[in-house]
């Protein structure tokens, strides 16, 4: 049996790398992965073979890697944030019934849900959804489901992919979605480039998040009823004491 090993690098900070994928990637002989997740790599580990593809090509790189492994190289998929959200984790797996002698080995990381969490205070600190805005592989029709849904059951909600060059509508359309059911003043969060150089946060709400233009390097925090404004940080209470009123942001 040969092993292949698929590992989150975590938001994009090396601090963020959990000590589990660097040892995946100072022992592997190939590192497979999207193009802008393999290039910082290639400097810190300048004696390994990577092989990279751009954006849409997941299933190619897959393939590769598979097949890198039943040739009993030591390969190493990588995704940004966890592999096994909105990463090649699940999309390795499956294409891995059909090599019966490669087995998928998961390593998780950070994703942006709980890295941008913690920028912004604790808004995940209860129940929360978090859903893709991108319709690339997942109908829109769906998404507004999904998100009426989380928006009903009191979910905080967090939004990956919020916008992009070609998508500059979407968040605005999702607040008019979840204004059908919140309050215009839920305490609202966004962070842009976690890890990174750039790094920022903003704290806003509903009602003038619909205004914001968002890409592809922040993500998207909509409070629940419980959520607060508490010395600039954004709270969701757990019920451990009292809950104070529900302050709004000016």
């Amino acid at each position: 049996m040969y092993e292949l090993w698929v590992a989150g690098l975590g938001p994009g900070s090396p601090e963020h790398m959990t000590d589990a994928c660097r040892a995946c990637l100072r022992n592997s002989e190939i590192i497979v992965g999207y193009t802008g997740y393999i290039d910082p790599l290639r400097p810190l580990l300048p004696d390994k073979i990577f092989h990279a593809t751009g954006m849409t090509r997941e299933r190619e790189r897959c393939l590769a890697a598979l097949r890198f492994a039943r040739e009993g190289k030591k390969v190493c998929v990588v995704s940004s944030g966890d592999s096994g959200v909105y990463g090649m984790a699940g999309l390795l797996i499956e294409l891995a019934a059909d090599f019966p002698d490669v087995t998928v080995r998961v390593i998780p990381g950070v994703t942006a849900a709980v890295s941008g969490a913690a920028l912004l205070g604790a808004p995940l600190a209860n129940d929360f959804a978090v859903i893709s805005l991108s319709d690339l592989l997942t109908p829109w029709e769906t998404v507004e489901k999904r998100l009426r849904a989380a928006a009903a059951g009191d979910f905080a909600i967090c939004l990956y992919n919020p916008g992009s060059r070609k998508r500059t509508g979407h968040l605005s359309a999702v607040c008019e979605i979840l204004l059908e059911t919140l309050p215009p003043c839920r305490i609202c969060g966004i962070t842009s480039h976690i890890g990174r150089e750039g790094q920022k946060i903003l704290l806003t709400t509903l009602s003038a998040l619909r205004g914001i233009q968002t890409g592809m390097s922040d993500t998207v925090f909509i409070g629940n009823s419980q959520t607060r404004n508490i010395g600039g940080k954004m709270v969701t209470l757990r019920g451990y004491g009292a809950v104070p009123e529900e302050r709004t942001i000016g």
